[in-house]
């Protein structure tokens, strides 16, 4: 099994890494995928009902396992984002980041004085395990083990990637595919040719850069073309998914027999 601290510096080695969406808040159902070997998993605060709390638990029930737990928080707000941090995420992912600006504000809510603005309680927050690891966290956690993941999602932000990607400090450009193809005027049409420009030069631009690349399996990108095009962070599942499909499957079966 492999260490939650690894998988930033795996990503940068050139191994890819494929996560679940956590969307239904349960701790049980975040340890059960994370038994089942994903890489990482995201704890969608974004869209799913959790709060800073039932993330807590969520990471408590992951524990132990090499799935690392990110958090995709509400907006672009340094007052989450070091919540989240002090409860022990080992990523954060922000959503809909459209300019150079908004990506210097995600960096710095995630990075202490001086190089950032992050409030100061390392010695009591469980990220360091209430300060008995405090040591080893402020050595390595910023360079070696922080995921700090910036969502490409706008139009706005598609002609601003090469200034984006710039910033010091962005690990992962995550392209959203959904909200991208919606603010381009192609709602719910993914596959649309003017929505994969737009993803191709997004992914051109991080290259150049040197940044990982992720995003998410659709129509306009299945996972094998995500892999061949050299996504790092990949996701196809989602807790609710996995859910509902496989009810439907066995209720069919069932009904049939």
């Amino acid at each position: 099994m492999t260490d939650q601290a690894e998988l930033k510096l795996r990503m940068k080695a050139g191994q890819g890494a494929l996560g679940v969406w956590l969307e239904l808040g349960s701790p049980t159902v975040a340890e059960l995928l994370a038994e089942v070997g994903y890489d990482f998993a995201i704890l969608d605060m974004e869209h799913g009902p959790h709060s800073v709390g039932e993330c807590v638990s969520m990471m408590q029930a992951m524990r132990g396992t090499p799935c690392v737990p990110v958090v995709r928080v509400p907006w672009n707000d340094h007052a989450v984002i070091k919540r989240v941090l002090d409860a022990g995420a080992r990523g954060i992912m922000v959503p809909s980041v459209n300019d150079a600006a908004e990506a210097e504000a995600v960096v710095a809510a995630c990075r202490y004085p001086p190089r950032g603005r992050r409030g100061i309680a390392a010695g009591v927050a469980r990220a360091t395990r209430y300060g008995l690891q405090l040591d080893d966290y402020l050595r390595r956690f910023e360079e070696e083990e922080l995921l700090v993941i910036c969502q490409i999602e706008t139009v706005q932000a598609v002609n601003n990637i090469e200034s984006i990607a710039a910033v010091e400090g962005v690990d992962v450009l995550f392209i959203g595919p959904n909200d991208l193809a919606a603010d381009a005027g192609y709602f719910n049409r993914m596959d649309a040719p003017e929505v994969e420009d737009l993803v191709a030069r997004v992914e051109e631009a991080c290259e150049r850069a040197g940044r990982l690349l992720g995003g998410i399996a659709n129509p306009g990108r299945s996972l094998a073309q995500l892999k061949q095009k050299g996504y790092r962070m990949m996701l196809q599942d989602a807790d609710t998914a996995l859910l509902r499909d496989a009810a439907l499957a066995s209720l069919a079966r069932q009904r049939a027999d």
